[in-house]
């Protein structure tokens, strides 16, 4: 194996990275990821309480040492499995971070096992926030090198998550290059997560990143005590991203590793549903404001986009609440009715009502050579009104709110923290923990913000 083995030089950039290293603005992204994840995580006490039943139920059937926090939660477990719990809260209501071309919610996969890892082991804030940076650099750049042909079967997330998961959980237990070679080569041989779930809006959409950071702290337990795996995992003739993609792209593993942070390219979500709805969503809104338009007046709605949104997002049959914020046609139909896309348009109830599903079999996804061609730099929608009296407007957005080209501001970031934490904490306990979370990387003793977290 040659020194620039692209496995390899992954491993040493895991293991040599140090908070030292991090530019200023990586060290503020990598704060908001955690503060946004961890929101996120709090959220599902409100707004999927099903499924943060499930998560905690899971945590629970193992019978573990209470060593880390389930956020929220009120109990504490194993590190891996409180990490598998939260990354499962994280993602419930799908209003987690993305890097668009990885198609990654990175903060589910790397957020649950450094926090998890750090309770037990007392990390400090810089330990943590250079754990974080690690396993994004890494899940994203794997990422990079198998889409966009591995989305026609795999969920970016749970496969090239686990690698992320795992390399932060590797720096999080201070691996040294070999340990951490091992811990991606043990995060490789584990990769799963079938997008099925984009037909029935079930459970292992969130799953997915509960186990990519369960798996993430296996594999590096494993390699903390000596387990081996295959040292050349992501490039070998029978390795991940030959396996895992038509297309893949080796140079795409290590290019600018280390000088041009792909933490910065992160996407912080302003509408709680699958990020290719936010464009959508935004013109829909454009053009039933600006006009006037009421809901009873429209005869159809057409999404011409990028042709990812039509083959993976465009389900016309919608009944549960994942469903509907995986469902495009569902979230322009709603903003239609509504005006506003929040929380309660994902309730069942709400989903289910006459309305908005006679209006969401109206609505359409067109793919669009000249959109598809723009994307994943741009995620583009074009959406076109037609009203029952013949007239047509139309409203074309190129870059969703939250994205590095339209970003959310680190107040609109808090704030969106802030309405999520209040889903299970008083808005002073609220405010709090945001604090915390973002002085980390000047914090030395992280324990009061396990005390808050393990709240319930």
């Amino acid at each position: 194996m040659s020194a620039t083995a692209p496995t390899e030089a992954l491993a040493a950039f895991v293991a040599g990275l140090r908070f030292e290293h991090l530019p200023v603005p990586v060290v503020v992204m990598a704060a908001d990821i955690i503060l946004d994840t961890v929101g996120c995580g709090i959220a599902a006490w409100r707004d999927d309480r099903d499924k943060a039943e499930i998560a905690r139920g899971l945590a629970r059937s193992f019978h573990a040492a209470p060593k880390a926090t389930i956020w929220g939660g009120g109990e504490r477990t194993d590190a891996a499995v409180a990490a598998m719990a939260n990354g499962i809260l994280a993602n419930a209501a799908d209003f987690d971070d993305t890097h668009k071309r990885a198609l990654l919610h990175t903060g589910s996969v790397v957020v649950p096992p450094v926090l998890a890892i750090a309770e037990e082991r007392g990390l400090t804030g810089p330990e943590i926030i250079t754990a974080i940076v690690a396993g994004y650099e890494v899940a994203v750049r794997v990422g990079m090198a198998v889409m966009p042909t591995h989305y026609r079967f795999w969920h970016s997330t749970a496969t090239n998550g686990t690698f992320g998961a795992a390399a932060s959980a590797a720096s999080a237990l201070g691996l040294d290059a070999k340990g951490a070679l091992m811990s991606l080569g043990f995060a490789g041989t584990q990769a799963a997560g079938l997008n099925t779930f984009f037909t029935y809006g079930d459970l292992t959409k969130s799953l997915h990143p509960g186990k990519a950071s369960f798996n993430g702290i296996v594999s590096a337990r494993l390699a903390e005590i000596g387990g081996t795996s295959p040292p050349t995992i992501l490039e070998h003739e029978k390795g991940y991203i030959n396996a895992f993609s038509l297309e893949p792209k080796v140079a795409a593993l290590t290019a600018g590793l280390g000088q041009k942070w792909e933490i910065l390219e992160n996407g912080f979500k302003f509408f709680p549903s699958i990020l290719a709805s936010h464009a959508p969503i935004q013109a829909t809104l454009d053009v039933v404001t600006q006009h006037d338009i009421r809901a009873d007046d429209i005869a159809s709605i057409v999404n011409e986009t990028y042709s990812t949104v039509k083959s993976h997002f465009s389900a016309k049959t919608v009944t549960t609440g994942m469903g509907a914020r995986v469902s495009v046609p569902y979230c322009c139909a709603v903003a239609a009715i509504d005006r506003a896309v929040g929380q309660a348009q994902f309730a069942e109830d709400r989903v289910l009502r006459d309305d908005v599903q006679r209006l969401l079999a109206a609505t359409e996804v067109a793919a669009v050579e000249e959109l598809t061609a723009q994307y994943p730099t741009k995620f583009p929608a074009r959406v076109t009104v037609t009203l029952k009296d013949g007239r047509t407007f139309t409203s074309q957005r190129d870059y969703p709110k939250g994205d590095p080209q339209e970003p959310l501001s680190p107040s609109e970031i808090g704030t969106k923290f802030i309405e999520n934490a209040t889903a299970r904490y008083s808005s002073s306990e609220a405010a709090d923990l945001a604090r915390m979370i973002r002085a980390l990387p000047e914090t030395s003793d992280t324990s009061a913000l396990w005390q808050i977290l393990g709240r319930a």
